[in-house]
């Protein structure tokens, strides 16, 4: 490799069409985040860092790297990378706002009618008996329509779930700590956390990964939830006091839960929601659609804007 390419590491999954992109105009190394060894290894000599989601950027990463100039996240959220020190050293940081903000959505709505619609797939003719009872068994007994659905955190993806539920032709009903104008609300109606949570039959978490967001939701919230209450978390997972939840799962089995994000990932054994028939676990698989993936990864087109001394289009705080 030329001297005069700088090194990138990629730590997690890109598009291999971005990552090709990427490569053409980088020395371009692949090192599983899990390699400690090769990775630190590595970082003396890396300008560029392209990371996801379980890449750690932090000051014990950053002293290890002292020639590095970006770190593009392929996804929406920071959590992962300490944008402070980031910036104390001179380090840009860039990601892909709204990259996954459809996957996402879909997730939440499938979320929906999985909880709320019954079905079942036909492999083999029935009898009219057979027939009937499965009709009969399929009843579902709420409709969306009738239902109130509740969005804590009114950002890209929320409002987005809103105009959802608006097309469904639900009661929506938000809370966000901005004043969202009018235009951007689509027929949902701005109320007091407390309210939201209380009223809401469907309840969604879309809130950023601020350390005041941790267990947001908990005990004050359950302990006034309505005790069918279909709760979702495609978030963070953080943002949920999992002991809380259990406990209102337990004592409410007509609620459920489905829930995409954890703390930690994987889902550790002693996690006090597995088990429980109410509780739904998916393996954070809220981006996990090919066009999402692929947004996601062309982040890279702002990691070698910044290589190349130029401004990157979606820098961190812009």
């Amino acid at each position: 490799m030329s001297a005069n390419r700088p090194l990138v590491i990629q730590t997690e999954h890109l598009d291999d069409v971005a990552a090709a992109w990427l490569r053409e105009r980088c020395e371009m190394v692949v090192c599983p985040w899990e390699d400690s060894a090769k990775l630190d290894a590595l970082l003396p000599r890396a300008e560029g860092l392209v990371i996801r989601t379980y890449t750690q950027v932090n000051d014990a990463l950053l002293a290890k790297a002292p020639r590095l100039r970006v770190v593009g996240r392929a996804g929406v959220g920071l959590d992962n990378v300490d944008v402070p020190a980031c910036s104390k050293r001179g380090v840009a940081v860039v990601s892909t706002p709204g990259a996954n903000t459809r996957a996402v959505v879909e997730l939440v709505t499938a979320y929906m009618l999985d909880a709320l619609r019954p079905r079942v797939f036909l492999d083999k003719a029935l009898d009219a008996a057979s027939w009937n009872k499965a009709r009969k068994e399929l009843v579902a007994t709420r409709q969306l329509s009738d239902l109130t659905l509740g969005i804590v955190g009114f950002g890209r993806v929320g409002a987005s779930v809103a105009r959802v539920g608006a097309a469904l032709d639900m009661r929506v009903m938000y809370h966000d700590l901005l004043e969202i104008p009018a235009e951007r609300r689509h027929g949902a109606t701005a109320a007091p956390m407390e309210t939201v949570c209380r009223e809401a039959d469907v309840l969604t978490i879309h809130v950023d990964g601020r350390a005041s967001n941790r267990h947001l939701i908990g005990r004050g919230v359950f302990d006034h939830a309505k005790r069918d209450l279909v709760f979702i978390n495609t978030s963070r997972g953080f943002v949920v006091d999992t002991d809380a939840l259990a406990f209102f799962l337990r004592a409410c089995p007509g609620a459920q839960a489905l829930i995409d994000v954890h703390e930690p990932e994987p889902i550790a054994s002693d996690s006090p929601l597995l088990g429980l028939k109410n509780a739904h676990l998916s393996p954070h698989i809220g981006a996990a659609t090919k066009t999402a993936q692929i947004n996601m990864s062309w982040v890279v087109r702002d990691v070698w804007r910044v290589l190349s001394g130029e401004v990157p289009e979606w820098a961190a705080g812009g």
